[in-house]
């Protein structure tokens, strides 16, 4: 974390997108170091549960962005919201998105920060990749090197999160999608229940990402995975085919147009 505080307080300072960058660098590594450790459980209920590693990563991604900007609000996923309930910037920050995969012993994890203005990044913190846009560019940062993301639904591959609660239900059951004919006979389906499929779809490993829930716009576990889709240049909308946001609910991400056409067609029940 020195090293982190020390390129921060340099002169010139990050702009909002390294900043964000180096933040998510900062939980990754706490992430990455308490990996196969006995970890103490925080039950928040309905079986869900944070970790020490959730905390602590918190806690080191918000020493970045308080040395940075101290004046903006943020909303975390483990500490709520902190800082002026008036602030015009508010930072959301997820830790570890995929506590339970993390807390069984599975790689299949993000840490998430986003400004709420399209500025966001994630990081792998395993592969060491580092996604990060400044709200119009997105690209990937490994081993020092920048590369543009570029979407392509040439895998065929598509995620869909079966995490429940499933607020969709009955107009919209994941699990009906995936017994689609129409589905298996153009796809193939993985089950991912980490937003880490956005930086996927984003990157071209993955041809889309489906998930029911309401708004996710402003959510602590999306909003990152949205903006790096959307500077990508993928389709994002819900998965009732309207804009992402109040009012919308769920998430379809898709590489391209076409493959976004085609699960909306199934969601919708088109033959």
């Amino acid at each position: 974390m020195g090293r982190l505080h020390r390129v921060i307080d340099s002169d010139p300072p990050l702009d909002d997108t390294e900043l964000a960058a180096a933040a998510v660098r900062a939980g990754a590594e706490v992430v990455r170091t308490l990996y196969g450790q006995r970890l103490t459980r925080i039950d928040k209920g309905g079986g869900d549960f944070a970790t020490t590693a959730d905390v602590e990563a918190e806690r080191a991604i918000l020493g970045v962005l308080r040395s940075a900007r101290p004046d903006d609000a943020v909303l975390g996923e483990e500490g709520g919201r902190q800082g002026a309930a008036g602030a015009a910037r508010q930072w959301l920050v997820d830790p570890l998105c995929g506590t339970l995969n993390y807390a069984a012993g599975t790689m299949a994890v993000a840490v998430n920060v986003a400004l709420r203005d399209g500025v966001a990044a994630v990081a792998d913190p395993f592969s060491g990749e580092v996604f990060l846009t400044d709200g119009e560019t997105a690209r990937v940062r490994y081993d020092g090197a920048d590369a543009p993301l570029v979407p392509t639904s040439a895998t065929r591959l598509v995620d869909v999160n079966l995490d429940p609660p499933f607020p969709g239900a009955p107009g919209f059951r994941a699990v009906e999608l995936l017994a689609h004919p129409r589905f298996v006979e153009g796809f193939r389906p993985r089950v991912m229940s980490t937003t880490l499929a956005l930086t996927w779809v984003a990157a071209g490993k993955r041809a889309a990402y489906v998930t029911d829930g309401g708004d996710l716009s402003a959510s602590v576990h999306f909003a990152a995975g949205i903006a790096l889709c959307r500077a990508a240049g993928c389709v994002v909308t819900g998965v009732d085919g309207g804009p992402v946001g109040r009012g919308g609910r769920g998430l379809v991400a898709a590489a391209d147009a076409e493959t976004h056409g085609l699960l909306m067609s199934m969601i919708r029940g088109r033959p």
